[in-house]
C-alpha cells in the first residue's frame, strides 16, 4: 500500500487568501479561504495594491488555520505547493514568499504550480480524472479548451483573443449598475424572467476553438446607449439573460464540438464561471444526449483555494517535479506539460 502523500497548498494569486492540507491529492483534510470581495466591492474590481496588503495580513493566518483544522504539524507534510503563477504579481509573490519560508525552515520540498492546473485539478478532488478529457476553463481572467491525454499533459486548443467570460460578465454587470462581483449578480438575473434581449454570437472561423467576447460586450454597452438616446428604460433582466445565452451556447457549442474531434472519456469544466448555474445547465444537456461523462466540481472548488493547487501538486510530487527558493511569481505564466 502507498504511502500518504500530505501537501500543504497556499494560493494568492488574485483576492483570495488560501491554504489548504491535501492526502494524495484527492482528500481535503483542510481548506481555509480568506476572500476580500467586501474589501474590492466600492472600486468595482480588484485593486492589485490593496490585494497584496490582504495578502500579507493574512497569509501566516490561513496556513495555521490550515494546520489547525487538519491536525497536524510541518513534521506531517511531504511538501508544500504554491501558485506560481498566472496571476497579479504582488500577489503571487506573498504566497510564493510564504511558501518558500515554510518550505526552508521546515526542511521540506516545494512545488510551483501553474493556477490554471490547479482549476483542471479541482475536479480530482471530487471524481477520479479518466483520460484523455477536455477542460472547459472559464474564469474572470482565463477562457480556454485545454486537452489532456494523461497527469501533466496539457494541450491548450483554444483560448480567449481578448476578453475572459468572466471579465465580460463584470463588466456587463457594471454597466447595468450591479455592484462587483458581476458574475453571479447577471446569472441570478438571467434566470428572472423569459423575454432577451438578442446579442451576437461570435464563432470566429469556422474551425476555431479560440473565443471572443469583446465584440458581445460592446454590444450591450452600445444596446444600453442607444436606448438611453431614445429615453427609452431597459429591462435588466432581458439584457442579462440575453448576454448570458450568447456566452453560454458559445462555450457550450465549442466544447461539445472538441469532445467529439477529440474523442474524450471525459469533459470537466473549471474556473468561477463554471459555478454558473447557465453554463453547468446548457452543458449537462448537450453532454448527457451525448453520452459523455461530464463534471463540474462543487461552487467552492470552482472559486480560487488552496485545495485544487493541492490536487495539482500531488502528481507533480510523484514524478519527482520539485521547484527551489529562487521561485519567483510568474505573472505570465503559460499552462506547459510536465510529463
Amino acid at each position: 500500500m502507498m504511502e500518504d502523500r500530505i501537501i500543504l497548498a497556499i494560493e494568492s494569486s488574485c483576492d483570495e487568501t488560501a491554504a489548504a492540507i491535501i492526502r494524495n491529492g484527492t482528500e481535503i483534510v483542510s481548506n481555509v479561504v480568506a476572500s476580500q470581495i467586501e474589501s474590492h466591492k466600492r472600486f468595482g474590481g480588484v485593486v492589485p495594491e490593496i490585494a497584496s496588503r490582504h495578502h500579507v495580513e493574512q497569509i501566516t493566518v490561513v496556513i495555521e488555520e490550515a494546520l489547525a483544522q487538519a491536525n497536524m504539524k510541518p513534521t506531517d507534510l511531504d511538501a508544500v505547493a504554491v501558485t506560481e503563477g498566472p496571476g497579479l504579481v504582488g500577489a503571487l509573490l506573498i504566497g510564493i514568499n510564504a511558501a518558500k519560508a515554510f518550505a526552508f525552515a521546515n526542511d521540506l520540498p516545494i512545488i510551483g504550480v501553474h493556477h490554471i492546473a490547479g482549476h483542471i485539478y479541482a475536479n480530482a478532488l471530487v471524481q477520479p480524472m479518466e483520460f484523455p478529457l477536455l477542460a472547459l476553463v472559464v474564469s474572470g481572467g482565463h477562457t480556454e479548451l485545454v486537452y489532456m491525454k494523461e497527469h501533466g499533459s496539457f494541450e491548450v486548443i483554444g483560448e480567449t483573443r481578448d476578453d475572459a467570460a468572466g471579465e465580460a460578465y463584470d463588466k456587463v454587470a457594471r454597466v447595468l449598475g450591479l455592484p462587483y462581483p458581476g458574475g453571479p449578480r447577471i446569472d441570478k438575473l438571467a434566470h428572472e424572467g423569459d423575454e432577451a434581449v438578442t446579442f451576437p454570437r461570435v464563432w470566429l472561423e469556422e474551425d476555431s476553438y479560440d473565443f471572443s467576447f469583446s465584440g458581445l460586450k460592446s454590444a450591450v454597452i452600445n444596446y444600453k446607449h442607444n436606448m438611453d438616446q431614445r429615453g427609452e428604460e431597459i429591462s435588466p433582466t432581458a439584457v442579462a439573460k440575453g448576454f448570458q445565452d450568447s456566452v453560454v451556447e458559445v462555450l457550450t457549442a465549442k466544447t461539445l464540438r472538441a469532445a467529439r474531434e477529440y474523442k474524450v472519456k471525459q469533459v470537466i469544466a473549471a474556473g468561477g464561471v463554471a459555478a454558473n448555474k447557465g453554463l453547468r445547465t446548457s452543458l449537462e444537456s448537450v453532454f448527457a444526449e451525448e453520452g459523455i461523462p461530464l463534471y463540474v466540481p462543487p461552487l467552492k472548488l470552482c472559486t480560487d483555494n488552496a485545495a485544487m493547487i493541492g490536487a495539482a501538486a500531488t502528481p507533480m510530487f510523484e514524478t519527482n517535479i520539485r521547484g527551489n527558493l529562487s521561485m519567483n511569481g510568474r505573472p505570465g505564466m503559460e499552462l506547459k506539460s510536465w510529463v
